[in-house]
C-alpha cells in the first residue's frame, strides 16, 4: 500500500518511524528487537534507511594497500523483505545517489518491484567521509532529482537500455526528503524550496522532513511550500534527544538548530537519564501540537534505539 494511500485512508495522524540495518555480521534480530516495542501503535510504515560504505587502507608487509570497506550495512532490499515477511508492514526503503551508479540503481528497484513494494524514499544521501562536496559514483545519479527522475522513467517502462522492447512500468510512489531549516548545501532557504518543488514536479508524491525541535519551523515551511506552490504530503521527522551530548552533535551532524529552553535544560541535567527524560517531555508536547494542527504522520527517527519512541508514542497515540 503506497504512503499516500495509507494518509487518504486515514481520519486521523499516522504513527511510522525508521530502523538502521545492522552493521556487517550483526543479526536481522536486532532490527526485530528495535520493531517489536513499537508494533502496538500499529505503524502504517516502516523506513529502512541505506548509508554508503566508507573505505580505509590496510597496509599490506609488501608495502602494498588493501581498500577495506567499513560500516557496510546489509542491503536495504533484504531488510524490507524480511519486515514484510514477518510483520506485513509496509517497508519503505531508502535508495541513494552515493556509492550507486544508474545500472545499480536500477537492479535494485527491479528487486524491490519484484517483492511488490510500492513506496521508494529517493535520497542523495551523505557525502563520504572526508568529501567537501558530494561526489556522484562514475555514471551514477548526482542529485535526488536526477534519481526521481530514473524511478519516475522506469514507471513509465523506461529503462536504462533504450533498446528495451515491451518493458514492465513499475508503480512505485516516490517520496523525496525536505527541509524547515534549510538543505545545508543550499545557499538560502528560496533556492532550497525551488529545488524541492523540482523534486515535486518529476515525480515526488510525498515529503518527510529532517528532524526539527522547533515547531515553528516546521508550519513556517508548510506556509513557505504553499507559496511556491507544493501540495503534497509533508511529514514531519520527529526525534528525541536521549543524550546529554546531541545537543552538540546534532546541529552539526543534521544542520539544524536547537531551542534555546531545550539546551538550557538539557545543559542543567546531571546524566543522560536525564537528559533522556527532558527529551522525551519535550517531544511529546510536540508531537501534541502537532496532532492538534493535523499532521498525516508523525515519522520517528529512532537510531536504532525504540525505547524512547516507545514513551512517546504511548503518550500520544
Amino acid at each position: 500500500m503506497k504512503v499516500s494511500e495509507h494518509i487518504n485512508a486515514s481520519k486521523k495522524t499516522l504513527f511510522s518511524f525508521e530502523i538502521l540495518p545492522p552493521l556487517k555480521g550483526k543479526s536481522i534480530e536486532d532490527i526485530y528487537a528495535a520493531i517489536d516495542p513499537l508494533l502496538p501503535f500499529n505503524p502504517s510504515f516502516i523506513d529502512v534507511t541505506y548509508h554508503r560504505e566508507d573505505y580505509i587502507l590496510r597496509q599490506r608487509k609488501d608495502g602494498t594497500y588493501d581498500r577495506i570497506a567499513t560500516k557496510k550495512r546489509p542491503g536495504t532490499v533484504a531488510i524490507c523483505a524480511a519486515v514484510i515477511n514477518k510483520y506485513r508492514i509496509d517497508a519503505v526503503p531508502h535508495i541513494i545517489c552515493g556509492g550507486f551508479n544508474k545500472d545499480d540503481t536500477e537492479n535494485a528497484l527491479i528487486d524491490l518491484h519484484f517483492l511488490g513494494i510500492d513506496n521508494i524514499l529517493a535520497l542523495r544521501g551523505d557525502n563520504r567521509k572526508g568529501e567537501r562536496n558530494f561526489e556522484p559514483e562514475l555514471n551514477g545519479n548526482a542529485s535526488s532529482l536526477d534519481l526521481i527522475h530514473q524511478i519516475k522513467n522506469m514507471n513509465n517502462g523506461i529503462y536504462l537500455d533504450e533498446e528495451l522492447k515491451n518493458a514492465v512500468d513499475t508503480n512505485f510512489s516516490i517520496g523525496a526528503a525536505c527541509y524547515p531549516e534549510k538543505h545545508q548545501d543550499a545557499p538560502n532557504p528560496i533556492t532550497d524550496l525551488k529545488f524541492l518543488k523540482r523534486k515535486v514536479e518529476a515525480g515526488a508524491e510525498f515529503l518527510v522532513s529532517q528532524m526539527f525541535f522547533d515547531n515553528q519551523k516546521y508550519f513556517d515551511f508548510l506556509d513557505q511550500c504553499k507559496v511556491q506552490g507544493i501540495n503534497v504530503p509533508i511529514i514531519p521527522g520527529i526525534k528525541p534527544i536521549t543524550s546529554k551530548k546531541q545537543i552538540m552533535l546534532l546541529p552539526k551532524i543534521f544542520n539544524i538548530n536547537l531551542p534555546i529552553e531545550l539546551t538550557e535544560l538539557i545543559e542543567k541535567c546531571k546524566s543522560d537519564e536525564e537528559a533522556e527524560e527532558i527529551g522525551i517531555q519535550w517531544c511529546i508536547r510536540q508531537c501534541q501540537e502537532l496532532i492538534a494542527a493535523g499532521v498525516p504522520v508523525l515519522h520517528f527517527y529512532t537510531m536504532g534505539k525504540s525505547s524512547a519512541t516507545a514513551k512517546i508514542a504511548k503518550e500520544v497515540f
